[in-house]
Formats: structure tokens, sequence, C-alpha cells
């Protein structure tokens, strides 16, 4: 009996094909590279938002409210307020947000704080414009008055603004707050 060479079957030429299934699978790199980012916890969470200014293209310019855990203080919850601006270029992202913020912080819990803390340390950032603005949350250490003092500003890469807002969390005495 006569063996015949098994050739595999193309139902489209290999140039065909090879487009196809490039294109079936493009899809695919934009999932991986997603996945292939750390994964971040969540700092923040929004709370609500008020309507300013009325858009007809784009969204409207508003006022946003964001709770903030303090990542290494148990208890303690910072409510920051800020302008976000709407229209086209803001719903691309591409809008550069006011520097104006508010920051309320509250006890919400028993405060527990497992680990010694810097003297001024920054708990949380987020960008508020393409590249080169941010609104930054900084927590400073009152030891003399046990207290944490919560700082939020916003700053450029070139310069930053002299707007800002502070606010403090007094913490009981019988609970000295660890310091480095």
């Amino acid at each position: 009996m006569k063996k015949l060479p098994i050739r595999p079957i193309h139902p489209l030429p290999p140039a065909v094909s090879d487009r196809a299934s490039r294109r079936s699978l493009s899809w695919l790199w934009p999932a991986v590279l997603l996945a292939a980012l750390p994964a971040q916890p969540i700092l923040a969470q929004q709370i609500g938002e008020v309507d300013t200014v009325f858009n007809w293209i784009g969204p409207d310019h508003k006022i946003v409210v964001d709770a903030h855990d303090d990542p290494k203080v148990g208890g303690v919850t910072c409510y920051v307020s800020r302008a976000k601006t709407g229209g086209i270029k803001g719903g691309l992202g591409l809008a550069e947000d006011k520097s104006e913020a508010a920051i309320e912080c509250r006890q919400i819990g028993p405060i527990s704080i497992p680990k010694p803390l810097p003297a001024q340390e920054e708990v949380f950032n987020e960008r508020t414009s393409l590249i080169f603005k941010k609104l930054r949350i900084v927590r400073m250490v009152d030891k003399m008055r046990n207290t944490l003092v919560y700082l939020t500003y916003s700053d450029r890469v070139i310069e930053g603004s002299p707007q800002n807002s502070v606010t403090a969390v007094p913490v009981d005495r019988a609970t000295p707050i660890p310091t480095r």
C-alpha cells in the first residue's frame, strides 16, 4: 500500500489567514497590558457631585466630593471637595481642573496606628490635568498636641498653587501617635 504525503488544509491562502488571525487577536493586546498593571487599592470613593455650569456639548462643570481613608491610620477619613472641568476637553480628560480644593477629616471609628508614622507624608495624590498637575493630600503629625494634621494643595511640574486647605484630627491622649 502506497502512503500519500499528508498536507495541511488551509481554507485561505497563507497571507489572508495571517491577516485574519492578527485582526482577530488585536483585541487581546489591551487586555494583556491591563492585566500586567499592578492592582492598586482604591483609596478614594466618590460621595457625590453638584453641577455648577451647564455645557451643551460634553459633561457639565461640577464640584466633586470624594472620601479618602488614610491608609496608615485606621478610623480617619478625609472628605475633599474639588472643581472638575467639563466640556469637550473635560470629557476627553484633556482639561486642567482648577486648583481650589477643600478638605475636612473626621474620626469615623476607633483610631488605630499599627506602625510609626513619619512626621510628614503624602497619603494621596490625584492627577487633575493630562500631565502636569496633581491634587495632593499630606498628613503631618503634631506631637505636642497629639493631633494629625491634613493639608490639601495642588502642584504643577513648574510651579504649584498657594491655594490650600487644612484640617486636624485630635487623637485621644491615651493613644500617643507613634512616629519615626
